[in-house]
């Protein structure tokens, strides 16, 4: 996974679509959905790590982009 777009693509094949239409609450939902997923162990921890670290540095432009 590099993108978000594969973030979200990855998670519709655990039936998790997720849109509220703000883009850091998306974001926010995504890494709560992707924590139960790994607590339940039906991802990789790689996947896990990638995934986090992606939606974190999305996050963190999103909130800089709201100042």
């Amino acid at each position: 996974m590099k993108t978000v777009y594969e973030i979200q693509q990855f998670l519709k094949q655990f039936g998790t679509i997720i849109y509220i239409g703000d883009r850091v609450a998306d974001l926010e939902l995504m890494e709560t959905e992707l924590k139960e997923l790994y607590q339940s162990q039906l991802i990789e921890t790689r996947e896990f790590q990638t995934a986090l670290l992606i939606l974190r540095h999305e996050i963190q432009i999103q909130k800089e982009k709201q100042r």
